[in-house]
């Protein structure tokens, strides 16, 4: 799903996203609602960026938020792996500069791909038609994977995040012999 978001770009430098992990639900420009094999998923478009909630019959038990968060003293990290109760969150992002020419092109195509996409949301911002966020996200066995992309053209800067989120694989009980 593609939408106009009828907002000003906040977030206007890659340098200023921060990351955050357990955020209430942050109000949202657009959100898209899916069930993924037993698992609520809504990704929601913010002023800032994205969040991804995912929810079970217990209510949410994971939030993400890559935003420009006022006050945030977590910037964008590399990488980060947490295991929490019975689940595993693994997430990663990088930041691309890329020429005039490639950014248009790679920013157009990312867009075509998460538009026609059952399960991708993606907003462009007022003022230029590469400035946008977009998310997919997808269900493989027992993990949530999903992608993002925030575009900055007057940087000519793409960060990229991939998020997987899974139930813990257990290590079986050993039996003293």
């Amino acid at each position: 799903m593609l939408t106009d978001l009828k907002t000003p770009y906040t977030d206007t430098r890659a340098g200023d996203l921060a990351w955050a992990l357990g955020r209430d639900p942050m109000p949202a420009l657009a959100k898209l609602d899916l069930e993924l094999e037993g698992t609520a998923v809504q990704l929601r478009l913010l002023g800032a960026s994205h969040q991804v909630l995912l929810a079970d019959e217990g209510g949410i038990f994971c939030s993400e938020t890559v935003a420009c968060i006022p006050g945030s003293r977590t910037p964008l990290p590399l990488g980060v792996s947490k295991r929490m109760d019975d689940w595993e969150y693994a997430f990663a992002a990088r930041v691309e500069t890329l020429s005039d020419g490639s950014f248009a092109g790679r920013a157009q195509e990312l867009l075509a791909l998460v538009a026609d996409h059952p399960h991708g949301l993606a907003g462009t911002f007022p003022g230029s038609p590469n400035a946008f966020t977009a998310l997919l996200v997808q269900r493989r066995g027992r993990q949530t994977h999903w992608r993002t992309w925030h575009a900055y053209p007057q940087e000519r800067r793409l960060v990229v995040t991939h998020t997987r989120v899974g139930a813990r694989v257990r290590e079986p009980e050993r039996v003293g012999v």
